[in-house]
């Protein structure tokens, strides 16, 4: 028999309320115990999505807000119960159990019979109470007010179909580890474990269900990694065609390699130098090494912070695959660089997540819009530092998982700007969560539903 109710509804008020205080979602929910950890993480993500309607309806039940805890169990409830077709429980029982949940918690005993006179009359009058709160946009819409005008100015086309897609659950998506087996072979293997799925992108399938992925056929193998499509584009788009040093490139990308896979030539095959710039947790850095199949291939992943770091590491050994991992500032580049210049530069940039909402539920009320102004400095910088470590030639990759066009679009035009030896190639643009479609026209490549990203591929003329 599972926990009773009212324990995972103290344990997700708790996980609210560190957030609200500051704490990540992922800590926050890292920090339940693991048995419990996968429903109170489900109903918690599920809060999140609806936290705007619910802090209207309390607004609507109480005069004032309660203390911090009460608050957040008193919200946890309303988010949960407000649409009672899309509740995980029915309406009268989450009320039940949130009082439960309040007189059993020392934190919230004392607002227990508050908490039961604004939940009892909620069900008595949600109808109204809904209704009083429609017209409010961050009741309506889930998001922070400053978040939906600036969406609204960016995309005023597709504003509303952004936050909608933000509110809906994801599905589950991996990348086929294709130096092990295929897309099509794993599909088989899914097929015959009886878990249906449709492949996406050039190497990716998408699960038609969630499920738990360590007990997903050839996790321990390494056979696949979860990475949603539109991230998928990274690795092909970096590196198809482009050849290490002028030379001609020794790999499955390169239709002139011999039958061998190799690529003739005085001292041997080039290696191609690729450098990750902002790695952790090595998802984009695995799949270079995955997509250059036979092609030698050189990849140094740089992350700035230690503990993330160690995440390259176990990525890459999960999956058989090595690269050079520094832990070092990417902007500082006389403190780790060897000076010779990459054939190819992943910048995987430091942004506002504003685009991965879907499956970080969190971040949209951990934001704040001084943020897009300090990230977009950052990404400047980081642009700035490792162009130069471009050989003529070569290419450097800008995305960010964000759907602001100052982290985008308002970026990279800024760059071009300034300097006057880069070339913007054909790139996706802006991909909008759940869009197959892009800014730039180029053509849609089967991702199926997807995160917001932005791609921007700039390559600086040989001389």
């Amino acid at each position: 028999m599972g926990p009773p109710l009212w324990r995972q509804l103290q344990l997700t008020a708790q996980a609210l309320a560190a957030i609200r205080a500051g704490t990540s979602g992922s800590a926050a929910f890292e920090a339940v115990e693991p048995a419990l950890r996968p429903g109170v993480q489900a109903l918690g993500f599920q809060a999140l999505r609806w936290l705007g309607r619910a802090e209207a309806l309390r607004r609507q039940l109480a005069k004032r807000t309660p203390p911090p805890n009460a608050d957040a169990l008193l919200c946890t409830a309303l988010a949960l119960g407000w649409d009672a077709d899309n509740s995980p429980y029915e309406p009268f029982t989450l009320v039940d159990q949130a009082v439960e949940a309040a007189k059993r918690d020392p934190a919230t005993r004392a607002q227990g019979s508050f908490i039961n006179a604004c939940l009892r009359r909620f069900l008595r009058e949600r109808d109204d109470l809904v209704a009083a709160t429609n017209h409010e946009p961050v009741a309506q819409w889930n998001h922070p007010r400053w978040w939906i005008e600036r969406l609204r100015r960016d995309h005023p086309r597709d504003w509303q179909r952004v936050l909608e897609a933000n509110n809906q659950q994801p599905p589950l998506t991996l990348r086929v580890n294709t130096r092990k087996t295929s897309q099509g072979l794993y599909l088989q293997t899914l097929s015959a474990a009886g878990m249906a799925a449709t492949p996406v992108a050039g190497s990716g399938v998408q699960l038609a269900r969630a499920r738990p992925v360590p007990q997903l056929p050839g996790f321990a193998e390494g056979e696949f990694s979860v990475q949603d499509s539109a991230a998928q584009i990274a690795a092909p788009l970096l590196l198809d065609g482009l050849r290490p040093g002028g030379m001609a490139l020794p790999s499955r990308l390169d239709p002139a390699r011999d039958a061998s896979g190799a690529q003739p030539g005085p001292g041997g095959p080039v290696q191609l130098r690729v450098l990750d710039a902002c790695a952790a947790p090595g998802g984009k850095t695995a799949h270079l090494l995955e997509y250059a199949g036979d092609m030698p291939i050189e990849v140094t992943a740089l992350e700035i912070d230690a503990a993330r770091s160690r995440r390259i590491g176990e990525t890459l050994a999960r999956l058989d695959l090595s690269a050079t991992v520094l832990v070092a500032d990417a902007v500082r580049p006389e403190k780790w660089w060897d000076g010779q210049l990459f054939d190819a530069i992943l910048l995987d940039a430091p942004c506002t997540a504003s685009g991965i909402v879907r499956r970080h539920p969190d971040v949209r009320w951990l934001r704040r819009e001084s943020d897009v102004e300090q990230l977009a400095l950052q990404q400047a910088m980081l642009l700035a530092a490792l162009w130069p470590l471009v050989r003529p030639g070569g290419r450097l990759l800008y995305c960010t998982c964000s759907v602001f066009r100052q982290e985008g679009s308002h970026q990279i035009e800024a760059f071009l700007a300034h300097n006057t030896d880069a070339r913007l190639r054909p790139s996706p643009g802006h991909l909008l969560p759940q869009s197959g479609g892009n800014a730039r026209g180029v053509p849609d490549n089967g991702l199926g539903e997807h995160d917001g990203f932005f791609y921007a591929l700039l390559e600086k003329p040989a001389r």
